[in-house]
């Protein structure tokens, strides 16, 4: 639940938002026309992409490129809120600000890997402080300002050692990636994803994603990664000493009794039997 929203508009599009949000909650961030910096000022949060199942701690961001994102905070404690800073990569932007500039040391892919996290940096940090500033004085912000406040992220993320991850990204702001359903289902087989959240990973309807899942598997996906949650939650049974419920949310599931009751039902008993029957 947003306990606060501050933004600042470019021309008809929001630019930079401020958020405070309540734990816990996962929200569903959908960039299909631009990209987008996220920064945390605090909090544990989990990135879930197509091509992502990342970590991201506080004074740390990330950089997404254009398409579906869900980010699953990860604090226990509901009374905590979760502050970030977010500014959005809009095409139009990019060639307003290098209009008069020959971006192809920025556009120019290359075969490095893209870093999406950005660690805590004192420069991105004090670049935050700065955005601090104009939210306290929003008089004082313009189209101008907000152009060069976009340009000054970009130039210092290239020159942190990101320019690989910045020319990814503006790279893939101008094309279109065909994204492969089995990738997606191999790194989120185990997170907490509904099969409507991983078609839209996908970026399919639920009925294509279904259609195109059992075309590749043989199988339904909901009868297809519950097999491969429990497999998981049997081998854990047996070589951890983790608790059910540390098993259950290890395993993808945010609901530790259901996890029970489809454990017995699937392996006809529940995991603490499964357990001591194999241990003894």
């Amino acid at each position: 639940m947003t306990q606060d929203h501050k933004y600042f508009k470019y021309k008809d599009f929001t630019i930079v938002e401020k958020m405070k949000v309540r734990t816990p909650l996962k929200y569903e961030a959908i960039f299909q026309d631009r990209g987008c910096f996220i920064y945390f000022k605090n909090g544990n949060t989990k990135l879930l992409s197509s091509e992502h199942n990342t970590e991201i701690r506080g004074k740390e961001a990330i950089l997404l490129k254009c398409g579906s994102n869900f980010l699953e905070i990860l604090q226990k404690n509901n009374d905590e809120e979760l502050e970030t800073i977010v500014i959005h990569l809009f095409p139009e932007l990019i060639k307003e600000i290098y209009k008069n500039e020959i971006p192809t040391t920025i556009i120019k892919r290359t075969n490095s890997e893209q870093s999406i996290k950005i660690s805590s940096n004192d420069l991105i940090t004090k670049f935050i402080d700065s955005l601090e500033f104009y939210f306290e004085n929003p008089t004082l912000v313009n189209n101008d300002l907000l152009e060069l406040k976009v340009k000054e992220l970009l130039l210092l993320l290239i020159q942190t050692n990101y320019i690989d991850s910045v020319q990814q990204l503006i790279t893939d702001l101008y094309s279109t990636k065909a994204i492969k359903l089995n990738e997606v289902i191999a790194l989120h087989t185990f997170s907490n994803l509904s099969v409507q959240e991983l078609a839209k990973l996908c970026n399919m309807s639920l009925s294509s994603f279904k259609r195109a899942f059992r075309n590749f598997f043989n199988d339904s996906p909901n009868n297809y990664i519950n097999t491969q949650k429990i497999n998981k939650a049997k081998e854990l049974l047996l070589v951890s000493e983790l608790s059910i419920s540390d098993i259950a949310y290890e395993t993808g599931f945010n609901d530790p009794q259901y996890f029970t009751r489809l454990f017995k039902k699937r392996i006809g008993l529940s995991p603490t039997e499964f357990r001591v029957q194999q241990t003894t």
